[in-house]
């Protein structure tokens, strides 16, 4: 368990987080999971979840400097939800893997530079500080929990 203060509160921060993600597809179904309540051009939960857990993770590896997993961020946007306990299981797997990169490592540098090789078009020859990705990590992450929250309150209305 990593003793540096950055990511003791980025590792808080983000454990609230993903404790409300986990919450929003909580005793779903996977026809729920798939389900677009907001229409054709929005985001089923499953989605959303997939899509912010590889986002978070990706993110985070670059922000203290470990290897980055494979990421098909494109992908993240095709999931589809077939049976609702597997999907759950790959959450679990995703957050424990997000949580074990903050755990592992030893202290964070700032300063620290990387590129998101995930990433398309001219962002992803930009180097970004770890602070930047760290930054954005926590807020990404925020966001698509309020996308989740309010997708399963559609649900559920």
């Amino acid at each position: 368990m990593t003793n540096d203060p950055t990511l003791i509160a980025a590792r808080d921060n983000v454990g609230g987080s993903i404790d409300e993600l986990r919450k929003a597809v909580a005793a779903l179904t996977a026809e729920q999971l798939d389900t677009r309540p907001a229409g054709p051009d929005s985001n089923p939960l499953g989605v959303i979840t997939m899509h912010a857990l590889a986002s978070t993770r990706s993110w985070l590896a670059l922000a203290i400097g470990a290897p980055s997993s494979l990421r098909d961020r494109p992908a993240e946007f095709r999931t589809v939800v077939e049976d609702a306990g597997v999907f759950l299981v790959e959450v679990d797997a995703q957050i424990a893997a997000i949580f074990s990169l903050i755990d592992d490592a030893e202290t964070f540098d700032p300063t620290l530079t990387g590129v998101a090789t995930w990433m398309s078009g001219p962002r992803a020859e930009e180097p970004v500080t770890a602070a930047w990705a760290l930054q954005h990590a926590l807020a990404h992450l925020g966001e698509h929990v309020g996308h989740a929250q309010l997708t399963r309150q559609l649900l559920e209305a």
